[in-house]
C-alpha cells in the first residue's frame, strides 16, 4: 500500500486516470492512447505530414531542402559518423607509425592506409552534410542583403 498525499500530483505507476474521489481508474495497459488535436489516431495519416524534399541549384552548388525533423537527424548523424572516423582514422594512424617514432621502412602502410581513408571518409561525410538545409532557413551565400565582394 502506498502512501499518497491529497493534492500530490506524483505518478503513480498506473497508466490509468484518477477520478474526482481519488480512485484510479485503469486503462486498457497497452500505453497507445495518444490524443491528436487534428483527430488522427496512431500511425494514421495527418493532414499536412507528408515530407517535401526539393532541390535547388544555387551559386555554391545543389541544396537540399528537407523538413526541420529530417534536417536534425541528418546533421546529428552526419556529425557524429563524422567525428568518429576522423578520431578512428588518427587514432589507425598513430598505431601504424607507433607515434611517430618508427622508422619510414617499419611503418604498417595498410594501417596508415586504412587511417587516412577513415579521415577522408569522416571529411567527406561531413562535406555532404552541410548540402542539406531546412525550409524556411536562409543561404548565407545567397542574402540579398549582404554584398558579394565580401570575401
Amino acid at each position: 500500500m502506498s502512501d499518497s498525499v491529497p493534492g500530490d500530483d506524483s505518478f503513480s505507476g498506473s497508466n490509468g486516470s484518477t477520478g474526482s474521489d481519488g480512485t484510479v481508474h485503469e486503462g486498457d495497459g497497452g500505453g497507445d492512447e495518444e490524443e491528436h488535436p487534428d483527430g488522427a489516431g496512431p500511425g494514421e495519416e495527418r493532414p499536412g505530414s507528408e515530407e517535401v524534399v526539393t532541390v535547388e541549384e544555387g551559386p555554391g552548388g545543389r541544396e537540399v531542402v528537407v523538413p526541420m525533423a529530417v534536417y536534425k537527424r541528418v546533421t546529428v548523424v552526419s556529425t557524429l559518423v563524422a567525428m568518429v572516423c576522423i578520431v578512428g582514422g588518427f587514432a589507425l594512424l598513430d598505431r601504424a607509425t607507433n607515434r611517430a617514432t618508427l622508422p619510414v621502412d617499419e611503418v604498417n602502410p595498410w594501417l596508415a592506409l586504412a587511417g587516412l581513408g577513415l579521415i577522408a571518409f569522416g571529411g567527406l561525410t561531413y562535406a555532404y552534410s552541410t548540402r542539406f538545409r531546412a525550409a524556411g532557413m536562409g543561404s548565407s551565400k545567397t542574402d540579398e542583403d549582404r554584398p558579394t565582394d565580401d570575401g
